[in-house]
């Protein structure tokens, strides 16, 4: 087993959270307990994709509020959420509320540019101004500063016997600022991401530049090094962050069935990593999996990983709950202390109490 000299400080996960459309309702109680599990592990946090028109979570702070009153420690993230289709005002007063309900543990990973097939959308979307949107950084800077709590109006205080009003989003969270972070997969949005003040997401995409070859590892690597050296020299106050996301899965407790079925996911997903895909030339991470000692060494071999301290391994898509199960407990008991993870106390709460501590 290869030797870290940075020890794996968090570990959190991923999940994109299915369910059928016939019985919505089930999927999203099955991603509601993979969160509770992920607590019980010890898991330091359990992000959710952001999917929209689809069969997935399509508003993952509805489910951020539910795991809220589920869970009393892990921390709660979005992984990421495509601001092209939010107005920043009203998601700042619902990403503040759902943190104060959790008590400080909402980390909202954001993304900015138009959303995925806007031709087919943008009528319902924006109706009257679908052509005059901002999809640019700045539309994330608002939201940004409306969580910071400065002003959005002159307007405030007092009006007739009742009605109070402020000039800046309500409630205020402080801290939430600080937990804000940028899905980037380009060096671009990385340097950007670290000169305004945003912790990086770094995940199994990236966009390289012109004279970089398809090493996937080493773009990344190079990403997150810009990153760092641009927000060294921001004058934006913040943490400072990155976590890396990439498809980990741990076969040591898999049944044979299991075995061959995330085997079989794997090699149907491996062509499109060996070359860059689209006009964008988006290069995706190959899966990884093996067991625990075998992802442990490829880990240590990534020069992405090797920048890292934290992790939010994606849950591969289409799976069975059953599946998650045996993934997560065999990261959280066997990867995780492989790389040198910790995991978290377990909360303690009395059976069938699912409210904070």
């Amino acid at each position: 087993m290869p030797d870290s000299t940075r020890p794996l400080r968090k570990l959190g996960f991923l999940t994109i959270g299915l369910f059928d459309p016939a019985d919505p309702a089930a999927g999203h109680q099955s991603t509601l307990q993979i969160i509770e599990l992920g607590e019980q592990l010890g898991f330091d946090s359990a992000w959710l994709r952001h999917r929209h028109l689809q069969f997935g979570i399509s508003s993952p702070v509805a489910v951020m509020a539910a795991a809220s009153q589920r869970t009393s420690r892990i921390e709660l993230g979005t992984a990421v959420t495509p601001l092209g289709w939010e107005n920043p005002l009203r998601l700042a007063e619902d990403l503040a509320t759902v943190d104060v309900l959790a008590g400080g543990r909402i980390n909202p990973g954001l993304s900015v540019g138009e959303p995925m097939h806007y031709d087919t959308v943008k009528h319902e979307l924006y109706p009257d101004s679908s052509d005059l949107e901002d999809f640019s950084y700045t539309r994330v800077d608002r939201l940004a500063r409306l969580i910071a709590g400065e002003k959005v109006r002159d307007f405030s205080g007092k009006q007739g016997v009742v009605e109070e009003y402020s000039n800046r989003v309500e409630p205020h969270s402080p801290g939430l600022r600080n937990r804000l972070w940028y899905g980037a997969a380009s060096l671009k949005s990385a340097v950007w991401a670290g000169a305004n003040g945003f912790n990086l997401l770094s995940s199994s995409v990236v966009f390289p530049e012109a004279d970089q070859g398809p090493d996937f590892a080493r773009i990344q690597q190079s990403q997150i090094r810009a990153y760092r050296e641009a927000a060294a020299t921001s004058a934006q106050n913040g943490p400072a962050r990155v976590s890396q996301g990439l498809v980990v899965i741990p076969t040591d407790s898999a049944s044979p069935a299991q075995r061959e079925k995330y085997q079989r996911y794997v090699e149907e997903r491996t062509p499109r990593t060996r070359a860059p895909q689209g006009p964008k030339r988006m290069l995706f991470a190959p899966d990884l999996i093996g067991t625990s000692d075998e992802l442990a060494e490829q880990l240590y071999a990534h020069a992405g990983f090797q920048e890292v301290d934290e992790v939010a391994f994606a849950l591969p898509f289409s799976f069975d709950h059953e599946d998650y199960v045996q993934i997560l407990t065999d990261i959280a008991g066997k990867l995780g202390p492989a790389l040198g993870w910790t995991p978290a106390e377990p909360r303690k709460s009395q059976d069938g109490d699912h409210s904070p501590s």
